[in-house]
């Protein structure tokens, strides 16, 4: 029988397993937040580890003459009076010394003090001790000698200030020379999804003689790119794991089309786009925007974006004294909420598209509707760029079977989808109500001016969600007050310079202890940096090369991925050049076609090994010398992945894990665990004291809640 004790122990284990199980979600499915901020909530005394202090070899000749009778307990005793005096507190404090710190700085100075062999002590603070045990001396004498010691066991006392100064972010618009060098127009153009905005920034784009386009998906970037040569006007692709050329790499265009955050800030240009600015309110990516908006050399900055970042925009623009001229579009067509739910898959209609916020629910809907004899188009973030676009060719081609849509809420950041009605299958996204500035986004996709589906309209998948769906859209969306902001390695460069036997996760954590920032700013999340961090901590790297690796789009929720990049930086360390020979017997190539569910996400776990090869490949391409060769695999591997998605519903058999999904995709029914049936069980027990009973009534009531 258990202890009572036990019983409460091992209820909290259900109860925590239940709740960590229930709410994972994959890392890179767009826009997913992982709320794993806890290094942010700590102060430095939490982080830094405590170096040990090395006794002295001999000691002076005669030493035990001067102290005779001096023992550890003598020692101890005058120790823990030093440490009780209101005096002693003070004078750390004023060095930098909270009770925290003070604490274990104390804990490892005492260990000093006291060895078995007292012979191996400081002779002069040895003399001190006998002093004071002779009523000569004041233990607060002993406060140097402490000082000394904190010093050395925590060596950041020594640089705080300057520490402090390296990591002083609350003026960012510094950082950028050659944007402040210029006298920069800003123009804002603000409005709803679907009011010709970007269209009209992307105008100006075009006529510029030499410009540069930030968008916040490869696909959009991808897609400027090939219109605008289409246009006529020569523009290259840069994006993380890609460079492309108009003509070749020998004669650069004057055109540019990026992702925000490969956006050069010493590239001069005459106009630059930024679209979606609105995301420089995001936790994880706002610092790329936030970059861009400071830091674009250009002559002329487009913004483009909701109205919700026009007055943040200015705030930021003020100090460096620019203007920003605001122009204002309404949509073009209407955007109507339906009166009714859909209620059944028998009321899906082409041009319909399902929002999910999980990959299991994609399956789930995915597999209802192919049960209703309906093929649906599919496109979420783990699959390659060359998938989506097929499958977004499929839903808009009318001539094509795969006219409804099961996507992730990705299709809110501009991709060009011809919807007649998004529905929203939830409207949580991650156990929390969606905010209605992404809600707005999401549903505003529905309706595209010039196609036949004008009108646009938005509705639930439940009839118990629409009522929740009305309540959202209908609330104003806040302005934005603070936005995102990140270090720079030149700055985590030069903290290691003062805290060389910090390692580069420990180094992370201190930054973002450290750090200060202005209160129109945050420090973005370094959890994926972090993440990273921890998996090569032990393995020997330049810190210039750890940064970057630890700066790759990589997803550390899959283990196969994060093995893979623990192999490469391995190899690199050792300064062999990962070889396509190399990365094709790592992966073992070739993979088969994909035969059901699980084959496809290894796959799609396969290619992303290959993508991180060539976001490697960009930056280090002496080490990765075969990008071309990986390049050609990863296209073949993305037509491997497009055959699966394509027979897709074949894939999905009536496993278990679709049974899971369609359990969990019913938010309007409880989650049906034992949690409850055990604890009414334990309540019953005649064993059980007075207290512990107590304590399980309040655990029952939480979980009924």
């Amino acid at each position: 029988m258990l202890p009572s004790r036990g019983i409460l122990r091992f209820f909290r284990r259900i109860h925590v397993s239940a709740a960590t199980s229930s709410s994972t979600t994959p890392s890179r499915f767009p826009n997913s937040r992982r709320k794993k901020n806890a290094v942010r909530n700590k102060n430095i005394e939490d982080l830094v580890e405590p170096k040990k202090v090395k006794h002295l070899a001999a000691q002076a000749i005669g030493m035990e003459d001067w102290i005779v009778g001096l023992d550890k307990t003598t020692i101890e005793m005058a120790l823990d009076e030093f440490m009780r005096r209101p005096m002693v507190r003070q004078l750390a404090q004023e060095n930098g010394i909270n009770d925290k710190l003070f604490m274990r700085a104390f804990r490892s100075f005492k260990e000093y003090c006291t060895p078995e062999d007292l012979s191996s002590v400081d002779s002069g603070l040895l003399i001190l001790f006998s002093d004071i045990s002779k009523g000569e001396k004041d233990v607060e004498i002993l406060y140097s000698f402490f000082l000394d010691h904190a010093k050395q066991v925590f060596p950041h006392l020594e640089a705080m200030d300057d520490l402090r100064i390296i990591s002083d972010l609350t003026k960012p618009h510094n950082w950028y020379p050659e944007a402040r060098s210029l006298t920069r127009k800003i123009y804002f153009h603000a409005g709803p999804t679907n009011s010709g905005k970007t269209y009209h920034a992307l105008k100006r784009f075009n006529e510029a003689k030499s410009a540069v386009f930030c968008g916040p998906l490869k696909l959009l970037a991808t897609e400027v790119f090939h219109k605008s040569n289409e246009l006529g006007v020569a523009c290259d692709l840069v994006t993380g794991e890609e460079r492309r050329f108009a003509k070749d790499n020998h004669h650069p265009a004057q055109h540019l089309s990026s992702t925000v955050e490969m956006l050069s800030t010493q590239m001069r240009v005459e106009v630059a786009v930024i679209d979606e600015i609105q995301m420089l309110r995001d936790e994880q990516r706002g610092w790329a925007w936030t970059r861009a908006l400071l830091g674009a050399a250009a002559d002329e900055v487009h913004l483009c974006g909701e109205p919700a970042a026009i007055d943040i925009v200015k705030k930021l623009l003020e100090p460096i004294g620019e203007t920003v001229e605001v122009r204002y579009y309404d949509r073009k067509t209407p955007l109507t909420i339906a009166d009714k739910a859909i209620e059944s898959y028998d009321n899906i209609e082409p041009g319909d598209c399902i929002v999910c916020f999980s990959k299991k629910h994609i399956f789930y809907n995915s597999k209802k509707l192919e049960e209703h004899g309906i093929k649906p188009a599919v496109i979420y973030g783990d699959l390659p760029p060359g998938t989506k676009l097929a499958q977004a060719a499929k839903f808009n081609d009318p001539n094509d079977p795969c006219n409804v849509l099961v996507a992730t809420d990705a299709i809110g950041m501009g991709l060009n989808l011809n919807i007649r009605r998004v529905i929203f299958n939830s409207c949580t996204r991650q156990n929390e109500l969606l905010p209605t500035y992404s809600a707005l986004q999401i549903a505003g996709r529905a309706g595209r001016f010039g196609t036949a589906y004008a009108n646009g309209v938005t509705t639930t998948l439940r009839s118990q969600e629409l009522a929740t769906l009305k309540t959202i859209l209908a609330q104003k969306i806040e302005p934005i007050t603070n936005v995102g902001i990140a270090p720079t390695y030149d700055q985590i460069e030069t903290f290691s310079f003062h805290l060389p036997q910090a390692s580069f996760v420990r180094l992370l954590d201190l930054f973002v202890s450290v750090c200060s920032v202005s209160n129109h700013f945050f420090i973005c999340t370094v959890d994926d940096m972090r993440e990273l961090a921890v998996l090569i901590d032990q393995i020997p790297l330049p810190l210039k090369v750890r940064y970057t690796f630890c700066t790759s789009p990589l997803n550390t929720d899959d283990k196969m991925p994060a093995a893979a990049f623990v192999k490469m930086a391995r190899r690199f360390s050792t300064g062999q050049a990962l070889t396509y020979e190399w990365m094709m017997d790592m992966i073992e190539w070739p993979p088969a076609p994909a035969t059901n569910l699980r084959e496809l996400v290894f796959l799609e776990q396969t290619y992303e090994i290959l993508d991180q090869y060539m976001w490697l490949s960009m930056r280090f391409p002496d080490m990765l010398p075969d990008e071309p060769a990986i390049r050609e695999a990863s296209r073949q591997l993305d037509q491997m992945i497009q055959e699966g998605v394509d027979s897709f519903m074949s894939l999905i058999g009536p496993g278990e894990n679709l049974k899971r999904a369609e359990k969990s995709s019913r938010p309007s029914e409880p989650p049906r665990t034992e949690k409850k049936s055990i604890l009414e069980k334990l309540l019953k027990r005649a064993d059980l004291s007075d207290l512990d009973l107590e304590q399980l009534r309040e655990e029952l009531n939480k979980a009924k809640k």
